[in-house]
């Protein structure tokens, strides 16, 4: 009862952690780790990354930094735990204008600011588990005035845990999704950026 574009298009680039040993990611690591563990809230395996310096520890997609993901699918979603430490989350995407532009987003950062190629922003996390919506194509078009045409690449920084990353053509409601991209808790957090 999906569209054909959630079957057929919805990327996961960051599904199960338990796969994440085939999937296309780079890991940086410096002054940290980077380490599947159990959390004891979900009872469920994740990727936790934590480090002294979110600059030097994150993961990246696609390894190959010559490379792109090529994802026209306009809604970034991530199931993110706050380990109440700085945590930040960059995403490029390629406008109608060919321009590569980046979009930060940041918990120790407290005002926006939109530069020709970067724009970073402030993004507030409840306790526990948090679930990131983000609208590539409505941030491009105000940051920019521009048109969004696809994702390029995704790099998660320190400090956090990671449950699911996904992309959809559309914000779909829990009772839509498939049991693989819901997060099993009592309360659902939603933090949007």
């Amino acid at each position: 009862f999906f569209p054909s574009e959630w079957s057929s298009g919805c990327l996961l680039f960051l599904s199960q952690v338990t796969s994440m040993l085939s999937a296309p990611l780079f890991f940086q690591v410096r002054n940290g780790h980077i380490k599947r563990i159990t959390d004891n809230d979900i009872q469920s395996l994740v990727l936790e990354i934590e480090g002294t310096n979110v600059s030097t520890t994150y993961i990246t997609c696609p390894a190959d930094p010559k490379k792109t993901l090529g994802i026209k699918l306009p809604f970034l979603v991530m199931i993110i735990k706050n380990l109440k430490k700085y945590f930040t989350f960059e995403v490029q995407v390629l406008d109608d204008k060919n321009v590569r532009r980046r979009f930060r987003a940041s918990n120790y950062q407290s005002t926006t600011r939109v530069k020709p190629f970067i724009c970073t922003m402030p993004m507030r996390l409840d306790d526990g588990w948090n679930q990131i919506q983000f609208n590539l194509s409505d941030f491009t078009r105000r940051a920019y005035g521009t048109n969004y045409i696809e994702t390029l690449r995704v790099q998660i920084h320190a400090n956090c845990r990671i449950r699911r990353v996904y992309f959809s053509d559309r914000l779909y409601s829990e009772d839509e999704l498939p049991a693989e991209f819901k997060l099993y808790l009592p309360v659902q957090n939603k933090a949007k950026v």
